[in-house]
């Protein structure tokens, strides 16, 4: 899944601004007065399918509610934030908008808060992690829309190979099982403590001892609970179960040489799956909770979202008729199944518990702990994770939750 966006509203270059200029709603039988009966989509596109997805549950809602009509715009990834920030600047903001990080426009009091716009039917079936994740001084903006976590997956063959029995469920488990598969010469666990997603396993760590970092008004790097998983990620090093040079490893690489069955254990996402279908599937390999302290649940969690913006509000009914839509069980179950992502409803959960390969995730989600997007400071800490966790070979645990932290607080 395409990382979460961080859109500040931030004046265009004047060239971002031309590049954009041409582009605007339609294709979806627009009645083109702008008025009560019609709705503005402006999304991503997460596959060469989004287009035709979206076509698909606007023309069953229109079906189902004459009058409303729906105008769709699909966006790539690089130029969405462009197409927005331009749009806004012209006084013609989407209705219905999907993307990432909306505290600034919710902070400017452009969008509606959630429970203007959906009916509490709606609102109630998401994962309470989730809807938390959508939330700005007490009020929930966002719908989360996509849902992805991460989940242990081992190599059973070497496991064996190593006599581990089970997957690990605590930290001294997973130490443990490590030190045997290493034994063996290869690898047992994997940790990617380089820029292009230590923050991501770091936050993993410190969510398995009751950790994070931090919320929408204070980043909390440098807190006894962190400092704890971080001392026991420098013995999982020092000890020589995972691959050389943390520091230096992206997750990426990392999964792709877990894949070809070098790496006893890694953290991974619901896409691994595919990947090892097609790279390796021969590969012997399982899924498991991620392991934390004391066995209790918890991962990673990261999702994208809807969110709708303030324009008419004579339109207020019909974002609320199409949100509901959306989001009732078969409608959106089978939107997020065939994207290839996890869902982040309850009901949605519970239509999808048997596919086995999504299982795993699909009983963490509850669990799932997310990135302060919404506290402005969490860029540069976000950055400071990238090029200085990486330090914990070589440095003593504190000092690098201490010196990511300075430069949250400088932020």
């Amino acid at each position: 899944m395409k990382s979460t966006l961080r859109i500040g509203l931030v004046a265009l270059a004047a060239s971002g601004a031309l590049a954009v200029s041409s582009c605007g709603f339609g294709g979806s039988g627009s009645d083109g007065d702008g008025g009560a009966s019609s709705i503005d989509l402006l999304v991503p596109s997460y596959s060469d399918g989004t287009k035709a997805l979206w076509e698909g549950v606007i023309e069953d809602f229109e079906a189902a509610n004459e009058g409303i009509t729906v105008n769709l715009q699909v966006e790539s990834w690089e130029n969405l934030e462009s197409v927005l920030q331009t749009k806004i600047q012209s006084g013609e903001a989407p209705d219905i908008y999907n993307g990432g990080a909306f505290s600034a426009f919710a902070d400017e009091g452009l969008l509606y808060p959630a429970e203007d716009v959906a009916s509490d039917e709606t609102i109630s079936d998401f994962q309470d992690s989730f809807a938390a994740n959508e939330t700005l001084d007490g009020t929930q903006y966002g719908f989360p829309l996509i849902a992805s976590v991460r989940a242990l997956f081992y190599n059973k063959d070497l496991f064996q190979a190593a006599g581990v029995a089970e997957p690990p469920t605590t930290w001294d488990e997973l130490y443990a099982a490590a030190q045997k598969i290493s034994a063996t010469g290869t690898p047992g666990y994997g940790m990617p403590l380089g820029s292009e997603e230590a923050q991501g396993e770091s936050l993993i760590w410190f969510s398995g001892n009751g950790g994070d970092f931090g919320d929408e008004s204070a980043i909390a790097v440098d807190t006894p609970e962190n400092l704890e998983a971080a001392e026991f990620m420098k013995k999982m090093i020092a000890g020589g179960v995972t691959q050389p040079d943390p520091g230096a490893t992206q997750r990426t690489p990392m999964i792709n040489v877990f894949a070809q069955g070098k790496i006893g254990m890694v953290y991974a996402l619901p896409q691994t799956v595919g990947q090892i279908a097609e790279d390796n599937p021969d590969l012997n390999y399982g899924i498991a909770s991620v392991p934390t302290r004391t066995g209790e649940p918890s991962t990673l969690g990261v999702a994208d979202r809807l969110m709708a913006f303030k324009n008419d509000e004579d339109k207020q009914e019909a974002i609320t008729a199409f949100m509901d839509f959306f989001y009732a069980e078969d409608n959106y179950v089978d939107w997020v199944q065939t994207e290839g992502f996890l869902p982040t409803t309850k009901s949605g959960s519970e239509a999808m518990a048997s596919d086995e390969d999504l299982s795993t995730f699909l009983d963490m989600l509850p669990s799932a702990k997310f990135y302060p997007t919404t506290n402005p400071a969490w860029n540069t800490t976000d950055g400071a994770f990238k090029s200085l966790m990486g330090q914990l070979e070589d440095q003593e645990p504190k000092a690098v939750l201490e010196q990511i932290q300075s430069k949250a607080d400088a932020a």
